[in-house]
């Protein structure tokens, strides 16, 4: 709920909100306001204050289709494409549950990035630092969220574009397990590694908006098809009984200084005194990358002949190099993601959740190129990624928890998040830990 009984005043708030901050933030590419206050007016005269989400603003990654709008999915090139003739599914079933949409959210072209820098439609800045970036390639949500523009946001996690945001932005964010809620009317990235997902200011509004839009679609063979299972209703469980343990190996090799005091900080507040290792973590994160950027590159291959001046540089070379990758190495690819995801199941044996840093760092100034993490010199857009990537490739349910005051004295004031993990079909057990660490303050958005 969003606290009041007027669905009207809460969407007036929320478009004044967008009002104060666009200019500085540039979270949003559409306001939808005359449809958002008309749908307000629907709410408060039907009188439903029943609906879980009654009068809840959110807005969504410009993605998602949008009923007479077009999905840009970050583009020029698609301003071109008719406008939306229906809302995807997730805006729909939302909406049922008494959200109200009020606006599309800026992100990287295609969903090719992890800083939201686009190039045409202006960079999004991070609420807590206008010089930094919010992440990517879902930065806009991310944004939006933070800047209490909305409470919560929809977005997309290719290769961590839900958690790198929720991390850098401070807010949470849930990647649910690969093929939870359908993706139809969305603007695909790669089929085979796409997932859509919430980002909220809370715990309880982040299970309400998952469970909100749970549910077999017919029409989407990539759907699980799985019947809807309340997460709000065990949210308050605790941990009592969880065996939790914290990831080692790559995810400490590649974690900075600030995300390792993030991840020690919850895992001292989860009892969590193992440590284990994904051994395949490597193998996975080189699988979504090779699979990304060839299936990503097939999707646009007319426009990469005829129209290649219309992409951003950085997309356009990289989907230039997709089409040259065989068939054969996706091929191997998809095997080595199938192993990784076995190897990972294994560990679920032993534990229930898992904890790893959700970045390597907190958000770097836009326009950064290199990021140092332990004395090494690596590239930063690429590599905001690595720490989600190994389990975007097996599909595996996140929810990333946000921590305040773990990072070095000079960015005190920035937030960076903490994976947390389970087994597949899992969302219940993250969102219960991840609400156990919000209710003892090791974790908040603000």
């Amino acid at each position: 709920m969003n606290g009041s009984d007027s669905a009207r005043l809460a969407v007036e708030a929320s478009l004044d909100a967008i009002d104060a901050t666009h200019a500085s933030i540039n979270a949003y590419t559409e306001v939808t306001r005359v449809r958002a206050l008309a749908r307000a007016d629907l709410l408060d005269a039907s009188g439903d204050g029943s609906l879980p989400l009654f009068g809840v603003p959110f807005a969504a990654k410009n993605l998602f289709d949008i009923a007479g709008l077009t999905t840009l999915a970050g583009s020029k090139i698609e301003r071109d494409a008719p406008p939306a003739i229906d809302d995807a599914v997730l805006i729909q079933r939302m909406e049922a549950a008494g959200a109200v949409l009020v606006g599309a959210l800026n992100m990287d072209e295609y969903a090719y990035g992890f800083t939201t820098e686009n190039t045409h439609y202006g960079p999004t800045c991070n609420p807590h630092d206008l010089t930094r970036i919010a992440g990517g390639s879902s930065g806009g949500s991310g944004a939006a969220v933070a800047a209490g523009t909305v409470g919560i946001a929809l977005a997309s996690d290719t290769n961590g574009s839900i958690r790198v945001p929720a991390s850098l932005c401070g807010v949470f964010g849930l990647k649910p397990t690969f093929g939870r809620l359908t993706r139809r009317g969305s603007y695909p990235f790669v089929t085979s590694l796409d997932h859509l997902g919430p980002l909220a200011r809370d715990v309880k509004q982040l299970a309400l908006a998952y469970d909100a839009m749970q549910g077999p679609d017919a029409r989407d063979v990539g759907c699980g098809q799985r019947a809807i299972e309340s997460t709000v209703t065990t949210l308050d469980r605790g941990i009592g009984g969880l065996r939790i343990a914290v990831l080692g190996g790559w995810f400490d090799h590649h974690a900075g200084v600030d995300a390792k005091a993030a991840v020690a900080l919850v895992g001292r507040a989860l009892g969590a005194t193992a440590s284990v290792d994904f051994v395949d973590a490597e193998a996975a994160r080189a699988a979504a990358f090779l699979i990304s950027n060839a299936q990503g590159a097939a999707l646009h291959l007319s426009d990469l002949r005829t129209r290649p001046q219309d992409f951003e540089p950085l997309s356009r070379d990289r989907f230039l190099a997709g089409t040259l990758i065989p068939a054969a190495w996706v091929a191997r690819a998809q095997r080595v993601r199938r192993r990784a995801a076995a190897t990972a199941a294994r560990l679920f044996f032993d534990w229930d959740v898992l904890v790893a840093p959700a970045t390597p760092c907190a958000a770097p100034r836009i326009g950064t190129e290199w990021i140092m993490i332990d004395g090494r010199q690596i590239a930063a857009r690429p590599n905001l990624g690595v720490l989600t990537q190994p389990l975007s490739a097996i599909g595996l349910p996140v929810c990333v928890a946000p921590v305040f005051g773990a990072t070095s004295d000079d960015d005190a004031h920035l937030p960076i998040g903490v994976q947390i993990i389970a087994a597949s079909w899992r969302e219940d057990r993250v969102l219960q830990v991840a609400r156990h660490l919000e209710s003892t303050d090791i974790a908040f958005a603000v």
